[in-house]
């Protein structure tokens, strides 16, 4: 006689029942499904810690060995130099100087020109309007100076406007001190490859910052209508600020986890699109300066890495970076009318210009 049978099983495959001829026939299986489940878990934890982890290395590794010793005496040379600093942001940052204080903003813009034809050079003057005022942004060029040749271009740059009320012996007439003892530094030099643009910009500060009113991106924007190669641009913003007191140093989130709490350091800092550029400027000067320094790049998101010149010019996708003391990070005068000449370390500004010197002497032959 033909017997059939009829396999019925539960939807999670764990019981059966087989019909036979007699009646039906239970049985039951047990599987487990938590080994799959932890492994594919596990694989995703893991997926998603290396890929964090890359990013992490891609952002934050920089090239050389970071200097973490006592700073040496200042040599004859830095001696020398940290003098000059000073005069220079006594005569430009005492006063507010911005539009809503014309006059000042003038002076310091004269001085800045008197300051590089002393040195030898013919300062170029590029003048437009914001808020009903004529300003203009300053640069001393050298190497070739035609805008039309295909030579590659290292753009050095600070803002020479202060915020509001505040005198901005820091922000930025340190900055506007380095780039003047740069060009004096480099007076005697004439790169043969590249061209070296030093400038000094209006407008950085609000209600013009990350505006096309804003010095820089008008500055930018000409370099792009001219066809112009640039290689790199270098931002000095707020260079003065330093302490060796533990907790000193602060960040935005997550930056803290993984940067010294002592404010002690210069910052390297790019924008995304500026990778090379930044590692090739921390390489030279980690290699030939004996100061503590950090770097890497990081998205605009996070507070602080865009908010200077060089956010303008990653607007016209040109390579660009910031040199910073990180500003309202560990300096408690940011903005502030108590941001005066007597707050600037000029001995480490005098450290890192000259730093700054061997680098473009090295990345812009």
């Amino acid at each position: 006689m033909r017997t059939s049978y009829l396999l019925l099983m539960s939807p999670g495959h764990h019981e059966w029942k087989i019909r036979g001829p007699h009646g039906p026939v239970f049985g039951s299986q047990v599987t487990d499904e938590r080994p799959a489940q932890m492994m594919t878990t596990t694989f995703a934890v893991l997926v998603v810690f290396a890929a964090l982890a890359w990013v992490a290395w891609y952002c934050l590794w920089v090239p050389g060995r970071p200097y973490r010793s006592p700073l040496p005496p200042l040599t004859e040379h830095e001696q020398a130099l940290a003098a000059r600093p000073k005069m220079h942001v006594i005569a430009i940052a005492s006063e507010p100087h911005n539009i809503d204080h014309y006059p000042a903003l003038e002076r310091a813009a004269a001085y800045i020109e008197h300051a590089l034809e002393s040195l030898g050079y013919e300062p170029g003057g590029q003048i437009f309007r914001a808020g009903g005022r004529a300003v203009r942004n300053i640069d001393a060029t050298r190497g070739p100076t035609s805008a039309t040749t295909a030579t590659p271009t290292i753009v050095i740059g600070a803002h020479y406007d202060s915020c509001s009320v505040a005198p901005g012996a820091n922000d930025n007439g340190s900055g506007v001190a380095a780039v003047l003892e740069l060009a004096r530094l480099l007076s005697d030099w004439e790169p043969q490859h590249k061209r070296l643009r030093l400038a000094l910009f209006v407008n950085e500060e609000p209600p013009y910052f990350r505006t096309p009113e804003m010095g820089s991106w008008q500055y930018a924007k000409w370099l792009s209508q001219q066809g112009e190669e640039v290689e790199g641009m270098i931002s000095l913003e707020m260079l003065g600020a330093f302490s060796d007191e533990p907790g000193s140093q602060r960040y935005p989130p997550p930056l803290g986890l993984f940067f010294p709490s002592t404010a002690n350091f210069i910052a390297f800092v790019g924008l995304p699109g500026s990778r090379t550029f930044l590692h090739k400027v921390v390489a030279s000067f980690r290699s030939h300066t004996a100061f503590p320094s950090i770097g890497g790049v990081g998205p605009d998101l996070i507070p602080g890495l865009g908010w200077s010149d060089h956010w303008a010019f990653r607007k016209f996708r040109y390579p660009a970076i910031m040199l910073t003391d990180t500003a309202f990070f560990r300096y408690p005068h940011y903005h502030e009318p108590s941001d005066t000449p007597d707050k600037v370390d000029y001995e480490s500004l005098a450290r890192i210009t000259i730093g700054l010197e061997r680098v473009v002497r090295e990345i812009a032959p």
